[in-house]
């Protein structure tokens, strides 16, 4: 089964553990033998071309196109507030949070938090039980397009966003389900909540990506961290084309090698 979908815009753009210990991301996700096994080896240098690769494949393009321009830069240029609901259990929603404060962490110049009410959140997710992921992609899309959707991606999970004409995203729509394993719930919400953010073109060319249905993290990796950093620094215009970000590049690079370093504590 393909581990995840992004759906592109249409009108709409289709679409820790229990108790983590201070809420400290990292270490709780690293509590899972899975997560562990691959921070262990996780590649943690790249060349400045690798970077750039995995950029432009991931943040233009759609894996899956719908409707609208795809050869634009799509991000937020406002805060983003999260709003879970549906199938509730403590842990699933305490590994949520998790998730969510790991991502502020790591990415310098994003504001995102959850929000503690439905009304002035602009991202919503929703938790559904495993047998229930179908029909929950019926009322989202209807039936014909959830059709689609199953024979073309299989879906384990979703995300899509709404943008403006200017290509700044507006609210976007996570679906998680709750019962597949701590594994499988915290490599679904890291890439699902970070391809919301903006970079929903998947690659199986790039092989250091989540956002690669042929690998599977459960944690905030540094290659994804390059990206979401240059996406997220202020210099990177959401509408912008891939020459025009090929131009800002050389001063955007540095100053994302050296956050990430920090972040990470890596030599720089």
């Amino acid at each position: 089964m393909q581990r995840s979908c992004n759906l592109r815009q249409l009108t709409f753009i289709a679409a820790a553990l229990a108790c983590v210990a201070l809420f400290n991301p990292g270490a709780s996700a690293a509590g899972l033998p899975e997560v562990a096994a691959r921070q262990r080896a996780e590649k943690k240098s790249f060349t400045d071309e690798q970077i750039v690769e995995g950029f432009m494949k991931t943040a233009f393009g759609a894996e899956y196109h719908l409707a609208g321009r795809i050869d634009r830069i799509r991000k937020y240029h406002k805060p983003i507030r999260i709003f879970a609901e549906g199938a509730m259990r403590a842990d699933r929603k305490a590994q949520l949070a998790a998730v969510i404060a790991d991502i502020g962490q790591r990415v310098q110049n994003l504001d995102i938090a959850m929000a503690d009410r439905r009304e002035g959140a602009n991202t919503i997710v929703t938790l559904v039980r495993e047998r229930d992921l179908q029909k929950t992609i019926i009322a989202f899309y209807g039936k014909e397009r959830a059709k689609d959707i199953r024979s073309n991606l299989d879906p384990q999970c979703l995300s899509g966003f709404r943008k403006n004409e200017g290509y700044e995203i507006q609210n976007s729509d996570v679906i998680l389900t709750v019962d597949d394993g701590d594994f499988v719930f915290l490599d679904c919400a890291y890439e699902e909540l970070l391809q919301s953010l903006g970079p929903i073109n998947d690659t199986d060319s790039v092989p250091w990506t989540m956002f690669n249905d042929d690998v599977s993290m459960g944690f905030f990796d540094i290659y994804d961290q390059y990206i979401m950093n240059i996406l997220y620094d202020p210099r990177i215009k959401a509408g912008m084309t891939v020459q025009e970000v090929r131009d800002v590049l050389p001063q955007v690079l540095p100053d994302v090698r050296a956050w990430v370093a920090k972040v990470n504590n890596l030599p720089q």
